[in-house]
């Protein structure tokens, strides 16, 4: 044992010991009365290693699925035993324990987020997410660490028939709340340079947005400027925000091929806006898994954020 958890560790050691945030440690205090047996100075808390040992507890049994309130009556009976019993394995776990999520070889940051995430823990959810972003930057926090736990978070999903919905949707969630928060906003004038705006927009009955959420925030943080239409965009309004607006270029989301019309498309790189004689049409770029095998000449595909952002910066300052 280190010398500074047997000497009492401080709420925000702890907090990142256990991958929660300091806010859900305090409310398993007040509300179930797992707090610390040391304060030091009469205010400061110092977590001892049974106090360790009962959120370490609580942890496991909530990831598990277990109620919060049941959890923390098990977490102080088992840390409170000479030896361990029953009252550490409660019956509700049973066909839950399997909830860890398949991540594989990722950074740290996915695993502590994977846990907040099954834990349904909002707090640690967006404090982690932010610590992401802080300290890799909105890109690779996207392509590195909020990428891969979705996809775990996915893949648990598929192969659990309809349970962790939950753990996916609070995810999205949170993900999607970051990237918003850390969009920089319009830069005045920012069109006025020559190009117009680069216009996102999901094809016509796909809902996945969170991919096309971080890039307007890469692209935004690069200085372009940009208009996000988000999901499902009718194939009339797409033509007639391109006329509108004359972007320099247009993404297309599909994340399935059911969605991904390559025909529509073509039609979306034909619209053409400006004065007679003078007239522009958009570099088109097509997003997301569901155009992977499909014939479409003259439309470029990147295969990542980062290429997209590549592309899409070369296309601003054109």
């Amino acid at each position: 044992m280190h010398a500074s958890t047997a000497a009492g560790l401080t709420t925000g050691g702890l907090a990142r010991r256990l991958g929660v945030s300091p806010t859900t440690l305090r409310t398993w205090d007040r509300r179930y009365g797992l707090g610390p047996e040391l304060r030091a100075d009469g205010r400061h808390r110092r977590w001892s290693p049974r106090d360790v040992a009962v959120l370490e507890a609580m942890c496991r049994l909530t990831a598990a699925g277990v109620p919060p309130a049941e959890a923390a009556r098990a977490a102080r009976e088992s840390a409170g035993a000479d030896q361990p019993g029953p009252a550490e394995t409660p019956a509700p776990v049973t066909g839950r324990a399997a909830c860890r999520l398949p991540l594989g070889d990722v950074r740290q940051e996915c695993r502590g987020l994977a846990r907040a995430a099954v834990r349904l823990d909002a707090d640690a959810l967006e404090e982690q997410l932010a610590n992401a972003v802080e300290r890799h930057g909105l890109e690779v926090a996207w392509e590195e660490v909020m990428v891969p736990t979705l996809h775990a978070v996915g893949r648990k999903w598929a192969s659990s028939g309809d349970r962790y919905v939950e753990v996916e949707h609070l995810l999205s969630w949170h993900v999607s709340t970051a990237l918003r928060r850390d969009t920089p906003p319009v830069v005045p004038g920012a069109e006025l340079s020559g190009a117009g705006p680069v216009l996102l927009a999901c094809v016509p009955g796909e809902e996945h947005t969170l991919p096309l959420e971080a890039l307007n925030a890469v692209l935004r943080e690069r200085g372009l400027a940009t208009r996000m239409f988000g999901a499902a965009v009718p194939a009339e309004a797409l033509s007639a925000a391109v006329r509108r607006l004359g972007p320099a270029a247009v993404v297309l989301w599909a994340q399935a091929r059911s969605t991904a019309s390559v025909p529509l498309a073509r039609h979306v790189a034909e619209v053409e806006w400006g004065v007679r004689g003078a007239r522009g049409r958009p570099v088109v770029l097509l997003g997301g898994p569901g155009w992977a095998g499909r014939h479409a000449e003259g439309l470029l595909r990147p295969s990542s954020l980062r290429d997209a952002v590549a592309v899409l910066t070369g296309a601003g300052e054109s």
